[in-house]
């Protein structure tokens, strides 16, 4: 992946202004076969994450039961409908996140939360391995009150789990999700469609419990 070397976010008024129509971009999952847009019913939510390489970090969640969809892009920036070649120069403030939309009564959000921080290293601040840049913070964007209450407990109870380990502090920033831009086609379910595909995620070996 595309490696920055700008590791501070920039203010609204610096970023690029983007364009007023979405990028191409698939609208069936590869792998599901399922529409990759909503609206969503059944009952489905959806939360985003941002973890680093977004093809390693899909391809983690599309594999749990009772995930309905997942989708790669950019958000928690500020340039309207990002290219890749713009969130990877640092002029956008987005990070490359994942979209995971599941069925609640099928799959926890803390199942999800144990995925998320199982599956990449949240003491990087705006880095993963090699991969450096904004683009690549750790991050939890929520749509509802009780997953970011949720998504703060876990924050706190891994580090307690880290600092026993002697790891860092995690720097993984948790908000209410903004505007979710759908990446380019190719980078959907890239590792499906590219089994022999690299990416570097990879986490610290630190377990997460599902309930302290």
């Amino acid at each position: 992946m595309f490696s920055s070397s700008k590791t501070n976010i920039i203010s609204e008024a610096e970023a690029l202004p983007g364009r007023p129509i979405p990028i191409e971009t698939s609208h069936t999952h590869f792998v599901f076969g399922e529409p990759m847009k909503g609206p969503f019913e059944g009952g489905e939510l959806s939360v985003i994450f941002g973890m680093g390489c977004f093809w390693g970090a899909e391809k983690n969640f599309w594999q749990l039961t009772g995930v309905v969809t997942t989708a790669v892009g950019y958000s928690a920036g500020f340039t309207l409908n990002p290219t890749y070649q713009e969130v990877c120069s640092g002029q956008t403030g987005h990070n490359e996140v994942v979209l995971v939309v599941y069925r609640p009564q099928e799959i926890s959000f803390n199942a999800l939360l144990k995925t998320f921080w199982e599956s990449h290293n949240p003491t990087q601040g705006m880095r993963q391995g090699n991969d450096a840049g904004t683009q690549y913070r750790s991050g939890i964007y929520t749509s509802t009150v009780e997953q970011n209450s949720l998504a703060q407990e876990s924050k706190r109870n891994y580090q307690k789990a880290l600092s026993t380990a002697d790891m860092g502090k995690v720097t993984t920033e948790i908000q209410a999700a903004g505007e979710f831009y759908y990446a380019e086609d190719y980078h959907q379910q890239y590792l499906a469609k590219n089994p022999a595909g690299y990416c570097g995620l990879g986490g610290t070996g630190v377990a997460y419990a599902e309930s302290y």
